[in-house]
């Protein structure tokens, strides 16, 4: 800090004004109280006009008379669970036994210790991560939030009416298929479609190839085969074909194949890779997967521990990086901020 802005400054207080700053930031975040700058009428995906050359005389009529007609725009909405690690209270009271030894053989008078925090009853605890963005990703929103899955439907309610979703010609949710976002994508009502992150079903496949054919080049040929099935003709034909395929299995072969068809069909309701690609509309959640990775690349390293809060803080500081919105906090008065 003193070499940066020429200011001396302790590393408990470096500390203390980002977890200030974190906490503000959470809170305009998950409020909905910061303006992103764009909402879901910019995210425009046949933003070309038409040429001149391409509509009649008739066509060119309307178009002078109707110079506002709408634009047919795209939101896509994510979400998914990332583990952060976070200090047990076994680890708190162990930190605080060596603290106070290390005051009485020091001598030296202290300030008193600040009360102790209950810590956590596990390692890891899971916080959640809800994204916006348009085709093109050049508009994007990021929040991060430690509530369960009630909080996060909430949260994502809260996005969509940020944004405007509702306003969207499209608005499309890539999952990675866990039960608890499907259910508040749809107790909510907040996009049109939900689709599987297609990239999630072909790791399960990948794993019933291990669990069937091990490294044999055969289980290479019988992967590309499904995905080829699924992409041309759609999760049907792929599950008539993975049934078909029952006979000639036994044991732990035909284990992995009911699992891998048990979970497609589980989820065969929002798998629709043929229709979409037809449509020009994403199958994978790449973007929601790189986001999870950016806001908790602070948090995570060898022997970083965080109380669960404080890690929610670092997160969103991340997250209103992503979402390019730090000019737009720092317009906010500290008293609204707070």
């Amino acid at each position: 800090m003193f070499r940066l802005a020429s200011i001396d400054i302790s590393g408990e207080s470096v500390r203390q004004i980002v977890e200030y700053e974190g906490r503000m930031i959470t809170n305009q975040l998950t409020s909905g109280r910061i303006d992103p700058g764009w909402s879901s009428a910019d995210c425009v995906i046949d933003d070309k006009p038409l040429s001149d050359l391409a509509v009649d005389a008739s066509e060119r009529a309307e178009q002078s008379e109707a110079p506002g007609k709408p634009r047919k725009t795209r939101v896509y909405i994510g979400c998914d669970g990332v583990k952060v690690p976070v200090v047990t209270d076994a680890e708190k009271r162990k930190r605080r036994a060596t603290i106070k030894f290390k005051r009485k053989r020091s001598g030296k008078k202290c300030r008193p210790l600040p009360k102790l925090r209950n810590g956590s009853d596990q390692q890891y605890k899971e916080a959640r991560i809800v994204v916006a963005y348009d085709e093109q990703q050049t508009h994007r929103l990021v929040i991060s939030t430690r509530g369960d899955c009630e909080v996060t439907g909430r949260l994502l309610q809260t996005l969509s009416t940020t944004i405007g979703l509702n306003q969207a010609t499209e608005s499309i949710a890539n999952i990675d298929g866990a039960p608890w976002i499907r259910n508040q994508l749809e107790f909510h009502h907040l996009v049109d479609e939900i689709n599987l992150d297609y990239y999630h079903l072909k790791d399960n496949a990948q794993k019933a190839r291990r669990e069937m054919y091990g490294d044999d080049e055969a289980g290479a040929k019988w992967l590309d085969s499904l995905m080829d099935v699924l992409m041309s003709r759609g999760i049907d034909s792929l599950l008539s074909e993975l049934v078909a395929q029952k006979g000639d299995c036994r044991g732990r072969k035909l284990e992995a194949l009911e699992h891998l068809i048990g979970y497609a069909a589980e989820r065969r309701a929002i798998i629709r890779y043929r229709e979409f690609r037809e449509r020009g509309i994403q199958i994978g959640s790449g973007p929601t997967e790189a986001q999870c990775k950016t806001t908790t690349q602070r948090i995570k390293g060898r022997g970083r521990r965080w109380d669960f809060a404080n890690a929610e803080y670092l997160m969103n500081i991340a997250a209103l990086d992503a979402s390019d919105l730090w000019e737009k906090y720092w317009e906010i008065p500290a008293k609204l901020a707070a």
